[in-house]
C-alpha cells in the first residue's frame, strides 16, 4: 500500500489529522492532493451540501453553528466549510469562524475548517469544491458551506450546493439588498435571522412581494423562515424545511441535473487549468508571459500573435 493509499484510508475512517492534512494539501495545490482525491472520489456522492450566504452581519456563522448542533443531535456527521475573506498580510482566513464555533471543538462528529478566498471571486475559495468532496469521503453526511457574502460576483455557491440559504436581517438596508440582480434566483430558502428585531414584519412582506414575481422552480416556492439563531429559535423548522427541499428536488430530478451541470463546469475548469499549466509550464513561462503582456500593453504586439507564440512554444498550436 502506497503512502497516499494509506492516507486515503485514514480520511475515509474520518481521522481528523488525516483530513486536516488533506485539506492543507488541496489548498496548497500539493502534487499528492490530486492522487488522493482520485482515490477518494468513488466513495463520494452521499453528502448533502447546504450553502449559507448573505451580507456580513446577518449572523451566518451563528446560524451554521446551530444547524450543525441540530444535525449532531440527530447523530449525523457534520462538516463545516467557512469561506472567509483573505488577510492582506498572511493570505489566510481572517474572520476565524472556528473561534465562534468552539462548542464543537471536542466533538469528533463535527469537522470545521475556515478557508481563505485568496482573492477568488464567487464568494468561494478555489479549493472549496474539493474540500467538500473530501468531507463527503470522510463520512460527513451534512456539509455546511458558509460563504463570504452575496452579490452578482458571489453566486458560485449555487453551482456547488444542493440547497442555498440566503440569510437576511432587519435593519441592514435589506429592502435595497433585495433588488440586487440575481439574488432572488439563487435562494432556495430565505432565512430572516434576528427576527426579534424591529422591522422584521416589513422585511418579510417585501421578500414575499419580491418572490411573487419569481417563477417557481419545479413547483418549489422558496419559503421565508424566521430565526433567532443566537437563541436557537427556528433552527429545527429550518432544518426540516431543508430536508423537505431535499426530497422535493430529488424527486423532480433537478438535483441530478444540477450535479451534471456542476461537473460539466468543473471539467472545463480543470481543462483550462491543465492547458494553462502546459502552455506556461517550464522554466521562464511566467516571465515570458509578463514580457508578452508588456509588449501588448505598449502596442508592440497584438494579443492574438502573443497567444499564438505561447501555443507554438508549448506545442499546442495547430
Amino acid at each position: 500500500m502506497t503512502p497516499v493509499e494509506k492516507w486515503a484510508e485514514q480520511v475515509r475512517a474520518g481521522e481528523v489529522r488525516a483530513v486536516s492534512r488533506a485539506i492543507t494539501a488541496i489548498e496548497n495545490h500539493a502534487p499528492e492532493a490530486e492522487e488522493l482525491l482520485r482515490l477518494l472520489f468513488p466513495h463520494t456522492g452521499r453528502a448533502y451540501l447546504t450553502g449559507v450566504t448573505g451580507a456580513p452581519g446577518t449572523g451566518k456563522s451563528t446560524l451554521v453553528d446551530r444547524l450543525a448542533a441540530y444535525h449532531r443531535k440527530q447523530h449525523e456527521q457534520v462538516g463545516v466549510i467557512a469561506v472567509d475573506p483573505t488577510s492582506p498580510y498572511s493570505g489566510g482566513a481572517i474572520l476565524g469562524d472556528r473561534i465562534r464555533m468552539q462548542g464543537h471543538a471536542g466533538d469528533a462528529g463535527t469537522f470545521i475548517r475556515s478557508m481563505a478566498t485568496r482573492g477568488f471571486l464567487g464568494g468561494l475559495a478555489r479549493a472549496t469544491a474539493e474540500v467538500a468532496l473530501l468531507l463527503d469521503a470522510a463520512g460527513k453526511r451534512h456539509v455546511l458551506i458558509e460563504t463570504v457574502g452575496v452579490g452578482q460576483d458571489e453566486i458560485d455557491i449555487v453551482r456547488l450546493a444542493d440547497c442555498v440559504l440566503v440569510v437576511m436581517v432587519p435593519g441592514l438596508g435589506d429592502d435595497i439588498q433585495n433588488m440586487k440582480a440575481g439574488l432572488m434566483e439563487i435562494g432556495d430558502i430565505f432565512v430572516l435571522n434576528k427576527a426579534d428585531r424591529e422591522g422584521a414584519d416589513r422585511l418579510e412582506q417585501q421578500l414575499l412581494a419580491m418572490m411573487s414575481l419569481v417563477m417557481p422552480r419545479d413547483g418549489w416556492h422558496p419559503p421565508v423562515l424566521r430565526t433567532v439563531a443566537s437563541e436557537n429559535k427556528g433552527i429545527p423548522e429550518l432544518a426540516e424545511t431543508v430536508a423537505k427541499f431535499q426530497k422535493h428536488f430529488a424527486a423532480s430530478g433537478e438535483r441530478e441535473r444540477k450535479h451534471v451541470e456542476h461537473w460539466k463546469k468543473r471539467l472545463i475548469e480543470l481543462l483550462e487549468s491543465r492547458l494553462l499549466e502546459r502552455a506556461l509550464g517550464g522554466a521562464g513561462g511566467e516571465k515570458r508571459l509578463a514580457e508578452l503582456a508588456a509588449e501588448v500593453a505598449e502596442r508592440k504586439k497584438d494579443p492574438f500573435t502573443a497567444v499564438r507564440e505561447i501555443l507554438t512554444k508549448s506545442g499546442l498550436a495547430n
